[in-house]
């Protein structure tokens, strides 16, 4: 697939509209906690910067209630944080596409940088709506998507918003290019062997993801709840896990798929369990074929952990989407760490899927020994089941190969 980057298009002196991802982690308080995606859009906004540009930045954050303001959602944090990284002034927009926002991006200057407030505050984000695009479209002569994390979504900014710039004024940012660029070079021409990693909740965010892969890799290792669908699937008793019962059949074929293409398929040897989902749950390290009934695998044990750190020891490729466990609460987030760790350390080229393993790898401190960290977990997984997402689509050159 061929994507116009920043480099490609003029854009020196142009008001240039930059949609980032910006929907970061607070605290209680509205503290950023882990700023990661903020400074992945540094290099996209600093380029523009150097050229003179005037610059309107925009993002969503969380699922504010459309038309209703409130300050927990406000982009105000990221500005803050924007100035402190990039040591000049971020102007901050009282609102998205009405009178404070236009006004402020009529009065840019060259080398002002603007944030909207959240577009979510618009109905017409999530709608893809028209009208709501041209409006947004109306600010700048330059459109530049660099949300990764956000481009498998159909939504205004994302999607029906670049349809009002021609080729040479839409574009890439550095971080959506090298996002797509890496995941792509990566699921055609793998070094192997090539070892996912899959974890999570449930199987069903994954399925064809999990199917996809199985025609690229040479391991596969499942943890976290989606583990107990497959466990159920073999006819292991699993108490009160996690399992989705409409998909045991496609468990069974996927298992099956696996075998047939000789790709060695790992699942879990014990677990920790617990009678509650609680850090104050008495727990027991047991073998997957001894869950007691009414007890729940919050966690891989420390048998899967030695088994799936073997597995991993010849690894030249490694993909990681989705924790082991229940990594939130301490008591059950030893796997998810030792998995990081196993996984930094190795000598191959490491991929980590966005979201909650990003963040697992952050906890662990693993985050500087991994090759790359993506910044979009539903993003990355759309990818890996071979679609091609609606942000990327609209930036084409010509047609997806």
């Amino acid at each position: 697939m061929i994507l116009n980057t920043i480099k490609d298009i003029e854009v020196t002196g142009k008001r240039v509209f930059i949609r980032c991802d910006f929907n970061v982690p607070k605290d209680e308080f509205g503290n950023i906690t882990d700023d990661r995606r903020i400074r992945a859009a540094i290099p996209t906004i600093r380029y523009c910067i150097d050229r003179d540009c005037k610059i309107i930045l925009a993002s969503h954050f969380e699922r504010p209630m459309p038309g209703v303001y409130d300050e927990k959602y406000s982009l105000e944090a990221v500005a803050k944080r924007l100035h402190s990284i990039l040591k000049l002034d971020v102007i901050m927009a009282k609102d998205v596409i009405g009178e404070d926002a236009k006004n402020k991006a009529k009065a840019l200057n060259s080398g002002e940088v603007l944030l909207l407030e959240n577009l979510r505050y618009e109905a017409g984000e999530t709608q893809n709506d028209g009208a709501f695009a041209a409006a947004l479209a109306s600010f700048a002569d330059v459109y530049i998507n660099d949300a990764f994390g956000a481009c498998h979504r159909k939504h205004a900014s994302i999607y029906a918003m670049a349809q009002h710039f021609d080729v040479a004024s839409r574009a890439a940012g550095f971080l959506l290019n090298k996002e797509i660029n890496f995941f792509h070079r990566v699921l055609k021409n793998p070094v192997r062997p090539f070892v996912s990693v899959i974890g999570g909740s449930k199987v069903s965010g994954k399925l064809q993801a999990l199917v996809q892969l199985l025609d690229k890799v040479d391991k596969v290792i499942i943890g976290g709840g989606m583990a107990f669908t497959f466990l159920k699937a073999q006819g292991y008793e699993i108490g009160n896990s996690l399992v989705e019962e409409d998909l045991l059949e496609d468990a069974k074929k996927i298992m099956q798929k696996a075998k047939a293409l000789n790709v060695k398929f790992y699942l879990p040897v014990d677990v920790v369990v617990a009678t509650e989902f609680s850090n104050e749950a008495a727990i027991k390290y047991l073998p997957t074929q001894e869950i007691p009934k009414g007890w729940m695998g919050l966690d891989i044990g420390p048998a899967s952990s030695r088994l799936f750190r073997e597995a991993l020891n010849d690894a030249q490729t490694v993909l990681w989407n989705g924790p082991m466990g229940v990594y939130e609460m301490d008591k059950f987030s030893k796997g998810s760490i030792k998995m990081s760790h196993y996984i930094a350390e190795t000598h191959a080229t490491t991929i980590v899927g966005g979201g909650d393993t990003a963040d697992v790898a952050a906890r662990a401190g693993d985050v500087d020994e991994m090759t790359f960290v993506s910044t979009g977990g539903g993003a990355s997984l759309e990818l890996l089941e071979g679609k091609v997402l609606p942000g990327v689509e609209v930036l084409l050159v010509k047609d997806p190969s």
